[in-house]
């Protein structure tokens, strides 16, 4: 039996009532999927003063990965930068996923966007989906002067699957020891291949933006024959034994969604290794409800709390 959900927000509940829910994902319902269009990019940039460019980098296997790099028209020196991953459960979507959040921290505080072009699951999988977003990183960093970009303040970022990736990074240039991070920005992140807690458990059974079985289709997807001990950290961040000297980190998710429990249980083991995290469980938030309905009163309220963190984040000389 499904234990009971928390109730949803009462106008993201009227929003979602017009939006078509699945339970579950299989290889032909992803194929129609992807063949949905992508973000219009072009629109969103359309009333701003943008500079966009478009790179290629190498992954470690050679093959190349493709980033997008969008710029205040009048970037001054030393801008903060924002490397973004998109979500789409590791299995879909594109650099253009989502990108209105982090345009927004553009328009805030002048800070250059690179979105990452990881490759997917299941055609990529194991390590190979966060290896080519760290080496994306590696580039933005080595290139911070062309760029314009302070290398001390680069900022991870990345929603569901994004988010995930985004925390796999960032344990990888720790233990890497390059290059350095100023802080992560973790929205509904994917960290725990497991699926057993109780809020996945609780959004199971039926249709949903994104449910347990969906949840498992996509772990399964990017994990291959990979089982048990073999699945390293960096692909499940929630299996890393120790969180200590992490950047500073900030994690939201929704009460009403399948990773609430894995999201708060990450910000508890970062604080319990005495790191800084600062965490927002938003009461009625299905998973991406901000992204997918940003007019919603707790959209709004979820997106400004974000900003003004990381105001403080990348204000010189303060702590979040």
């Amino acid at each position: 039996m499904t234990p009971a959900r928390p109730a949803l927000d009462p106008e993201l509940r009227e929003l979602l009532a017009d939006m078509p829910l699945m339970s579950q994902l299989t290889p032909e319902a992803l194929a129609q999927l992807r063949r949905l269009p992508s973000t219009p990019v072009d629109s969103l940039l359309a009333h701003r003063q943008v500079d966009r460019r478009e790179v290629t980098v190498p992954a470690a296997d050679g093959t190349p990965i493709s980033l997008s790099v969008f710029s205040p028209a009048e970037n001054a020196a030393a801008a903060p930068c924002v490397y973004w991953m998109h979500g789409g459960g590791m299995v879909m979507g594109d650099r253009f996923s989502q990108i209105d959040i982090p345009l927004e921290w553009l328009d805030r505080f002048g800070a250059v966007v690179v979105s990452v072009e990881y490759r997917l699951a299941p055609e990529a999988t194991g390590t190979a989906l966060v290896d080519d977003c760290y080496q994306g990183l590696l580039w933005v960093a080595e290139h911070a002067a062309e760029l314009g970009i302070d290398p001390a303040r680069i900022v991870v970022a990345g929603a569901s699957a994004g988010g995930g990736l985004a925390a796999g990074v960032t344990l990888l240039a720790r233990d890497r020891g390059t290059p350095p991070i100023a802080a992560q920005m973790l929205i509904c992140p994917m960290l725990d291949h497991r699926n057993t807690s109780m809020s996945s458990r609780q959004f199971s059974g039926g249709p949903g933006v994104w449910t347990r079985e969906m949840n498992e289709f996509g772990w399964r997807s990017v994990l291959g024959d990979l089982t048990g001990d073999e699945v390293p950290p960096y692909v499940s961040p929630a299996l890393a034994d120790d969180l200590s000297g992490l950047p500073a980190t900030y994690i939201d998710t929704g009460s009403a969604e399948v990773f609430r429990d894995e999201d708060a249980d990450y910000a508890t083991r970062i604080w319990a290794a005495g790191g800084q995290a600062e965490l927002h469980i938003w009461a009625g938030g299905f998973h991406g409800f901000d992204a997918l309905y940003p007019q919603a009163r707790i959209s709004a309220t979820a997106r400004r709390t974000r900003t003004e963190w990381l105001a403080r984040v990348l204000s010189p000389g303060t702590t979040p």
